[in-house]
């Protein structure tokens, strides 16, 4: 694949707002782990070869275990993951899928009895966030660097 065209050379103020969204999301008190599998099972969902090569990475230096990261497509199947972690990505997942019903009242409810309020508005905006860097990716043809 190649790609189409570089999107910050052609309108640098698209990086700058989406580097401001990811410095916000830095800051928040999620643990780095679990914003990086938030970030990576988006990606897989939205099919971004380039934001999963890159999460991926991340995951790891921030101390992910590739068993994690290999069985993140099925997370729901193994016992890896913790209670909270279990419903911040469901809750992604749905954010993510939001034109299949949006997010399930259940799903918010045990989203907001594990996580408390300010963490789950932190992953809704992982989650946003990492949806335009797929949108941006994807539609530019962005190609993931090897090692």
């Amino acid at each position: 694949m190649k790609e189409r065209m570089n999107i910050n050379k052609a309108e640098p103020a698209i990086y700058k707002a989406m580097a401001a969204a990811d410095k916000e999301v830095d800051a928040f008190e999620l643990d780095a782990k679990l914003k990086e599998l938030i970030r990576t099972r988006v990606s897989q969902i939205n099919g971004c070869g380039y934001c999963i090569n890159y999460h991926t990475k991340d995951a790891l230096k921030a101390g992910e275990t590739a068993q994690r990261l290999f069985a993140l497509s099925a997370w729901w199947e193994t016992p890896f993951f913790t209670e909270e972690e279990q419903a911040a990505l469901k809750l992604a997942e749905q954010v993510t899928n939001i034109s299949d019903g949006g997010v399930n009242d259940d799903v918010y409810a045990n989203a907001l009895r594990l996580l408390g309020e300010k963490k789950l508005a932190q992953v809704v905006f992982v989650t946003t966030t990492i949806n335009s860097w797929n949108r941006i990716a994807i539609s530019m043809h962005m190609v993931a660097e090897g090692d």
